[in-house]
């Protein structure tokens, strides 16, 4: 599929017709790189002639896999992602999560073979952006170069931050700290409403993000939920009492640098 003249290059790539406005696309992104970076005009209208080839995929399906050697990058449109790591035993753990507007395999541009899996949590649009492509960007625009350095630097800023979650708080709390970071982040993209917010995991999958048993997720649920603190159903978070879930959570939000200046 080919633009029209003077119109950023966008490739369809999927099972289904799908379309999908350019400027959607890359809406997330420039809105998220807005706030943590302050992207200059220039830059955005940069990052909006990327060409970027848009497909679908299914909940619960693998972006790109453990020791798989990637030729592009990743951007979140629509829908939720994680990375995780599989041991031997078939246990896995859930690293991180994503949302639109971020994209969680930066490093592949530099580290060729993957060292986990990246997945989808749901049904997901996903935009590809190619490694030569991005290189030829920062080669030409040095200041996005550093912002996408910036955004891989967050990434372990918040690797540090779950390694302290799971080792080291009850998990109450770790659940809540989880609830909190994803609030905050979906929050610059526009995506919380008053006091609910999206966040579409399994019991399964919240245990595999805690490193607990489905089990004991669900017990945790519930006794947040007696607690007046808040409620989870159908992948949706409702928060009942601020204060008692910012002291659960002890959470510090400075690691997510939501600021050019932090």
């Amino acid at each position: 599929m080919t633009a029209a003249p003077g119109a950023p290059w966008v490739q369809f790539m999927q099972t289904e017709r799908l379309r999908v406005p350019s400027d959607t696309i890359r809406a997330a992104l420039v809105r998220r790189l807005r706030v943590s970076s302050g992207i200059s005009e220039e830059d955005v209208r940069e990052i909006e002639a990327l060409p970027i080839a848009v497909r679908q995929y299914p909940a619960e399906t693998p972006v790109v896999r453990d020791g798989e050697r990637a030729t592009e990058c990743c951007l979140i449109v629509e829908g939720f992602c994680a990375r995780s790591k599989t041991i031997a035993s078939g246990k896995r753990q859930i690293l991180s999560l994503h949302i639109p507007g971020e994209i969680p395999d930066l490093m592949s541009l530099f580290l060729h073979v993957m060292d986990h899996e990246l997945s989808t949590l749901t049904p997901c649009t996903l935009g590809f952006i190619s490694h030569d492509t991005l290189r030829r960007l920062h080669q030409r625009r040095p200041v996005v170069a550093e912002m996408f350095w910036r955004d891989t630097l967050i990434d372990a800023a918040m690797f540090r931050e779950w390694i302290v979650n799971v080792g080291q708080r009850p998990a109450p709390a770790r659940l809540a700290h989880v609830m909190i970071e994803l609030r905050e982040r979906l929050r610059v993209i526009g995506r919380v409403d008053g006091n609910t917010f999206e966040m579409p995991l399994t019991q399964e999958q919240i245990g595999e993000a805690l490193g607990i048993t489905a089990v004991h997720a669900n017990r945790v649920i519930k006794q947040l939920r007696q607690e007046g603190i808040v409620e989870f159903q159908r992948g949706r978070v409702t928060v009942l009492d601020e204060q008692k879930f910012l002291e659960l959570a002890d959470f510090d939000g400075r690691y997510l640098h939501q600021s050019p200046t932090l």
